[in-house]
């Protein structure tokens, strides 16, 4: 039997902890599903196909990553795709609530379907998508804090919407 995880979130954008928590993820389970969550009451800085493109990029040379977008109940997309785990990264206790509050839902809804937590490395437990997008908006170098074709997109991205 394949063992198969989930890992959700909006990805926006792909940060060096998610990218951990994904090859670290791979360690124990045989493919991870990125989904990439289309949620139409945000409004992201990059759209569902360039953080499809980002992450595939990223991860292009393993076969055991699928990178998918999704709607709806996780635990129902992870029924569709025979699923036995939502992977989960933790940051800290912050984190911890909120992620507790969603597997005990999760486990409510889907039993069979259990959550494995991943605590993020030390040097990305500071690292969040909102916190990088704000300090390459404000013009701070984001290096090391994300992939380098990610970093080149946000600075890209900036440049372009800050003409000065």
């Amino acid at each position: 039997m394949t063992r198969c995880a989930i890992y959700a979130g909006s990805f926006d954008p792909l940060t060096n902890g998610h990218v951990h928590i994904i090859r670290r993820g791979r360690q124990i389970f045989d493919r991870i599903i990125v989904a990439v969550a289309h949620n139409i009451s945000k409004k992201p800085l990059f759209d569902i196909q360039e953080r499809i493109d980002i992450i595939n990029h990223e991860f292009q040379d393993d076969p055991g990553i699928l990178v998918e977008t999704f709607q709806g109940l996780l635990v129902n997309y992870a029924r569709e795709h025979n699923a036995q785990a939502i992977l989960r990264g933790l940051r800290g206790m912050s984190d911890f609530e909120y992620e507790l509050q969603m597997a005990n839902m999760n486990r409510s809804l889907a039993p069979e379907i259990e959550t494995v937590f991943l605590m993020s490395e030390g040097a990305h437990s500071h690292v969040s998508s909102r916190l990088v997008k704000e300090v390459a908006s404000l013009g701070g170098k984001v290096d090391g804090v994300v992939p380098a074709h990610v970093a080149q997109k946000l600075y890209a991205r900036f440049r372009s919407n800050n003409p000065s």
